[in-house]
């Protein structure tokens, strides 16, 4: 009488254990490889932006500066809502994405005019490095976060209304409690993103696993570009 692995129950589900296991590194692999790809083109496109004078003046030097810095915005609120997504194939939400982050670029553009280049590629490093703690830890934790990221998000509100209202008052102290609780937030965020992307893989599925994939990048991108900013307002070092 033979002996099949494959027909004991024990290897089966080994086996399928590490199909999916390969599976699952896969599918991060690909959300991190399209996030990547959205902080390039946004480097590159408010590197150039800053360093083409014409072009420069054309965004920043007239009243299409509104447009450029509230654009990422409304992309944000009307074109990158739950039920548009929902309904929208993996190549065009590709697309969006891609082309969201060429907005962003533009919109901040500026900072290297404000701050010197060397000290936005310290901040850049050390936000890359934050990130990939964070989310290494949220990959790797058997602690539950969804308790934490409902916890995160309200205070994700907490400091928009603070900042809009900061605006107004022009408190250092707010801005920088503000910006001590945004570090706190966005690394958070960051992990309980990396978990609830572990956990909602599926197994086979490709086009849902494209889709959430491509979700999953766009809000890693967006607790990276945050996380940089704060740390740059924070440390960086003005011209």
């Amino acid at each position: 009488m033979s002996y099949d692995p494959y027909n004991n129950p024990s290897s089966r589900v080994g086996y399928q254990g590490a199909v999916i296991d390969a599976g699952l590194q896969s599918y991060m692999r690909g959300v991190y490889h399209t996030m990547g790809i959205g902080l390039v083109l946004t480097g590159l496109s408010a590197f150039a932006v800053a360093n083409i004078p014409a072009l420069f003046h054309l965004i920043f030097g007239t009243p299409f500066a509104y447009v450029a810095m509230f654009a990422p915005l409304a992309f944000l609120w009307f074109g990158f809502t739950p039920a548009r997504m929902a309904r929208m194939p993996s190549q065009k939400l590709a697309t969006m994405f891609s082309l969201f982050s060429v907005l962003m670029g533009l919109s901040l553009a500026s900072i290297f005019i404000v701050y010197s280049g060397a000290s936005i590629a310290r901040v850049f490093f050390i936000t890359a490095a934050t990130f990939a703690a964070t989310s290494l830890y949220g990959y790797t934790t058997k602690r539950d976060l969804a308790g934490a990221g409902s916890f995160l998000f309200m205070g994700l509100i907490g400091i928009v209304i603070a900042s809009i209202v900061n605006v107004f008052m022009h408190s250092a102290m707010v801005q920088f409690v503000v910006s001590i609780l945004g570090v706190v937030i966005f690394t958070g965020l960051t992990a309980w993103e990396t978990q609830n992307l572990k956990a909602t893989y599926r197994a086979g599925a490709d086009e849902a696993n494209a889709k959430m994939a491509l979700i999953g990048a766009l809000n890693l991108y967006l607790n990276f570009i945050n996380l940089f900013m704060i740390l740059l307002q924070f440390s960086g070092n003005r011209r």
